[in-house]
């Protein structure tokens, strides 16, 4: 099995279809369907369902997708290693984030990482918490800052990035909105404004709100903080969100917990090994998380929930 068959065997996977991957990868489509035959005939297994308009993974090949592009991750970050040594970074990184991280400014860390590397290939991409968790093991992402899971994957790494504690906002006009602070129990039976299942915040809230025998009801979803705090402010409902929310630009009110207040966590998902783009990335966001952290206000979380 040679490297270059795996190229193309993630290749033809990730567009469905032998034409489309040819062009990806600049080579004649003879020329990758035989090393895809060589590859299944080496393998003794059908990688592909072909039909006329597209080409489907079966069971065999959808398994050795995952080790590909695993395989291919550590032969890139091997060649990143070696680079590195001889005083160039090169290469791709490939960064996953949830919405509005705090403790770091992703976005200007990343400017300053694009400054100092110019020949590495940077790409980033937006989703949920599970989903770039998700693209982490299959090496589709070098690393990930997403909220805190309830269980982790065991072939991917996890370290601490930051915990804010939580805090209720609501309209303007709510009975809430003028409260010093508000206890969890109170807000039973309350139409809420919350992100989509699934997403990191609503996995957290859930978890938090069912540990205090909270009755609610989520009236509107949304997948963006925007959204949330807008409709917020409209009266439309209530919602828990980080504290550091409150520097949003928004009529909503935020009015914090009573008691244990319960933190919202993020964390950096990484492979078991990753290349030395990703370790110079990380490098930077630990000195820029340091900076940031010491420029909030103190605050404990003493009610963190971890699942």
């Amino acid at each position: 099995m040679e490297l270059r068959q795996l190229e193309y065997f993630v290749a033809v996977a990730e567009e469905c279809h032998f034409t489309r991957a040819a062009q990806r990868l600049h080579v004649a489509q003879s020329g990758l369907s035989a090393s895809i035959r060589t590859l299944e005939r080496e393998l003794g297994a059908t990688l592909f369902l072909r039909s006329t308009r597209q080409v489907e993974l079966t069971e065999a090949g959808r398994a050795l997708l995952v080790e590909a592009r695993r395989a291919l991750t550590n032969v890139a970050a091997a060649r990143d290693a070696v680079a590195a040594v001889q005083g160039l970074l090169r290469g791709r990184l490939a960064v996953g984030t949830i919405q509005c991280l705090c403790t770091v400014d992703l976005p200007r860390v990343l400017a300053q990482f694009s400054a100092a590397h110019p020949g590495v290939q940077m790409q980033l991409r937006h989703s949920e918490s599970a989903d770039l968790i998700e693209q982490v093991r299959t090496g589709r992402l070098d690393v990930a800052f997403v909220s805190r899971p309830a269980r982790c994957p065991d072939d991917v790494m996890m370290t601490p990035l930051a915990a804010v504690p939580m805090a209720l906002t609501c309209g303007p006009e709510h009975p809430f909105a003028l409260r010093s602070e508000v206890a969890l129990e109170e807000l039973s039976g309350l139409s809420f404004v919350d992100y989509n299942p699934g997403w990191g915040t609503r996995d957290t809230v859930d978890r938090v709100l069912a540990a205090a025998a909270v009755d609610r009801h989520v009236a509107l979803e949304v997948n963006d903080v925007h959204s949330l705090l807008d409709l917020v402010a409209c009266g439309l409902g209530v919602a828990l969100v980080p504290e550091h929310f409150a520097h949003k630009r928004t009529e909503a009110r935020f009015v914090p917990l009573a008691g244990a207040v319960p933190c919202w966590e993020t964390v950096i998902v990484t492979p078991a090994s990753h290349s030395a783009a990703a370790s110079v990335l990380l490098r930077m966001v630990s000195r820029e998380s340091a900076r940031e952290t010491a420029a909030l206000p103190s605050a404990s979380c003493p009610g963190t929930a971890r699942g």
